[in-house]
Order: structure tokens, then C-alpha cells, then sequence
């Protein structure tokens, strides 16, 4: 604590990570908030679809923070696992490549990749309200990685990264949550539990073993204690 205080950006970095925690934990902002990690989640199904050879037929996000993404091929097998498996891990291991990117001293690559990805994925949404979530989070990174100072952009890599981080792990508590009110018995878990045969408990097990191993090494390399 004694070298991160000597850092001269501790404010920013412990700041962020405040903001970052009040985005996550706080009810009535999480339900908009959530929209973003909602992005990354269909965008990690969406972009391991495509690795494994799936079709992609295109996305869908609603306004409750939930989505659907849609691939074409084999209703089993490794690919779909695979796609099944990325979307509540996607929120977490992006931020941690981000903290990577950061912890470089690479806050606009992280920006306008993150910008590329967000127009990438806009080409497949399906919806209106889907569009809007993507263009307005798109156009709010965009802004920042053109037209803000060097400053704002440090503070606002720090946000993003903390956030991914931190929001990637509540929505495998509530999905656990979910799962034991039986209010969600088509969730990833389970329809991973189907394909593979292994408990969908298991599976968020997994989910929440990333996203925390995610949080602890991507908040080191934020934190560079």
C-alpha cells in the first residue's frame, strides 16, 4: 500500500476502483450499468462461435440486461460447449486483458480495440434497443480514446478495466441465485450441463472460479503492487 500510495496516479487508481464498485453494487444503477457487461457477455458467445466454426445469425440485447445470441451448426460437440462456455467468463477475461494493456502503459490501444470490437459486434445486433446500447457505449469509448485529455483517458482505462472486472463476477452470483429460485433452467450452466453431462452447479463454479481469479490478477496488475 506504502508504494501504491508513492505512485503518482494512486487517486486515479484507487478512485476508479471506487466509482468502478459503486456501478457494480448498487442496485438501481447495476440495471443499466449491467448493460455493458451484458455486451461483452453475448460478444464472448458471439466471437467463440465464430472460432469454433459456428455461423453467427446475429445478437439480441433487451432492455432487462439479458440477451441472446443465435449460431448455426451442430446442435452439440466441442463448438457449442465452447460458445456456451465464453459468455459469463468474456466480462472478466476482458478485463483482465485490459488491465494487461493498461499496466503497459497502453490505455488507447485498449480504447479504440475496444471501439473496433464494439462496431464489430454492432454489424450483427438484431434489435433496436440492442443497436442503441451498442452505438451510445461505442460512441462513449470512441470520444474518450479521440477527444480527451491524455489524463481523462488514464482514469477512464482504469474505470473501464475495474468494472469489467468487478462486473463480471455479480452476474454469477445472481445466475446461481436464479438457478436455485428455478427461475432460469435454460442459463448457460445449464444448457452446458446438457451438452456435457456435468452439473450446471459446476459450471457456475467454473464461471465464478474465472471471474475471481480474473479480479485478483487483473486488480495486481492495476495496483502494479
Amino acid at each position: 500500500m506504502t508504494e501504491l500510495w508513492d505512485r503518482p496516479d494512486a487517486a486515479v487508481v484507487l478512485g476508479s476502483a471506487l466509482v468502478a464498485m459503486v456501478l457494480v453494487l448498487s442496485r438501481g444503477i447495476w440495471r443499466v450499468s449491467r448493460n455493458v457487461v451484458t455486451i461483452a457477455h453475448e460478444g464472448g458467445h458471439a466471437l467463440f462461435a465464430l472460432l469454433s466454426g459456428r455461423r453467427l445469425s446475429g445478437i439480441t440485447l433487451h432492455s432487462d440486461t439479458s440477451g441472446v445470441t443465435v449460431s448455426r451448426g451442430r446442435p452439440t460437440g466441442f463448438g457449442m460447449i465452447l460458445t456456451g462456455f465464453a459468455g459469463y467468463v468474456a466480462p472478466s477475461l476482458l478485463g483482465l486483458g485490459g488491465a494487461a494493456l493498461v499496466a503497459a502503459d497502453q490505455i488507447r490501444p485498449l480504447l479504440w480495440g475496444s471501439t473496433a470490437l464494439l462496431i464489430a459486434m454492432l454489424v450483427m445486433i438484431r434489435n433496436v434497443f440492442g443497436v442503441i446500447s451498442v452505438v451510445v457505449t461505442g460512441a462513449i469509448v470512441f470520444a474518450v480514446s479521440w477527444f480527451a485529455t491524455v489524463e481523462v483517458q488514464n482514469a477512464f482505462g482504469y474505470l473501464f478495466c475495474w468494472f469489467l472486472l468487478l462486473g463480471g463476477v455479480r452476474p454469477v452470483w445472481e445466475l446461481q441465485r436464479k438457478r436455485v429460485r428455478g427461475r432460469a433452467p435454460s442459463s448457460d450452466a445449464d444448457q452446458l450441463a446438457r451438452l456435457t453431462g456435468v452439473p450446471g452447479t459446476l459450471w457456475v463454479l467454473v464461471f465464478g472460479a474465472i471471474s475471481l481469479a480474473s479480479l485478483y490478477f487483473g486488480g495486481l496488475l492495476l495496483l502494479a503492487v
